[in-house]
């Protein structure tokens, strides 16, 4: 099954962690809401893509058992040191949901460029496939964001694929550096006015425009940010849904 218009989830949430390490990972109610978003087809196909760190196969592997527990059907798409599939836009249309783990958003961009998947993501989402991702995973849609791909400062990224035309500022809340760098970046006209989430929200986009902010739990939020004409930023809190899935 497929979603009845083009959609996005860009989010700050993604796998839930469990209690033994960075690997320990399960589905929770963001990766839920995107097999709902496909039309809550039985056993979704996932397929997770993780080039933003270099297609790790720690991530993946954790990333295969988590589909599975839950009875989602896991597949990936690496592309280092080179493609694992021949068929890759068929495989990738054929998928209820691209899942685009964290990571570097520039090297991620870059990559998939260079691969010619930009082309066929768009023809993904165009198609009705869910197209979500938490991090650099939801800046990646947008024209740019606040980024560390090029170090622990933050710096501005403006060539994200721009098919949603905001900005996005992702972990608002989590990391001390990211709400003044989106204020900051906005203010000066490096990025547009956008979109921002806490950690454990997202963003659901239909076709482009900004549908509904939903959360993994009560507390996390979004916030629209505007430039003013005097050069300031507004920041508004926008309704947030929590979701409820029995897990």
């Amino acid at each position: 099954m497929t979603a009845d218009e083009p959609t996005i989830l860009a989010t700050s949430a993604g796998f839930r962690r469990g209690p033994r390490g960075p690997y320990d990972v399960h589905v929770g109610p963001m990766l839920r809401f995107a097999a709902e978003l496909a039309g809550s087809p039985e056993r979704p196909r996932f397929c997770v893509l993780a080039q933003a760190t270099g297609d790790p196969q720690t991530l993946i592997g954790a990333c295969y058992s988590a589909l599975a527990e839950a009875d989602f059907r896991a597949s990936h798409l690496q592309l280092f040191p080179m493609p694992n599939v021949d068929d890759i836009r068929g495989h990738l249309l054929r998928q209820d949901v691209i899942w685009v783990e964290g990571g570097s958003v520039a090297n991620l961009c870059a990559v998939w460029r260079a691969h010619g998947l930009d082309a066929i993501l768009h023809e993904a989402w165009q198609s009705g496939v869910v197209l979500a991702g938490i991090s650099a995973g939801s800046i990646c849609w947008h024209q740019g964001g606040s980024t560390d791909s090029y170090g622990t400062e933050l710096r501005g990224f403006t060539d994200g694929l721009g098919w949603l035309p905001y900005s996005n500022g992702v972990h608002y809340d989590g990391e001390a550096q990211r709400r003044p760098k989106m204020h900051e970046l906005i203010a000066d006209g490096t990025l547009g006015d956008g979109y921002a989430t806490d950690d454990g929200a997202g963003l659901l986009y239909r076709g482009t425009e900004l549908a509904e902010v939903v959360a993994d739990r009560d507390g996390p939020g979004g916030y629209e940010l505007k430039r003013a004409a005097d050069g300031t930023v507004t920041e508004t809190p926008l309704p947030t849904r929590v979701l409820d899935y029995e897990e």
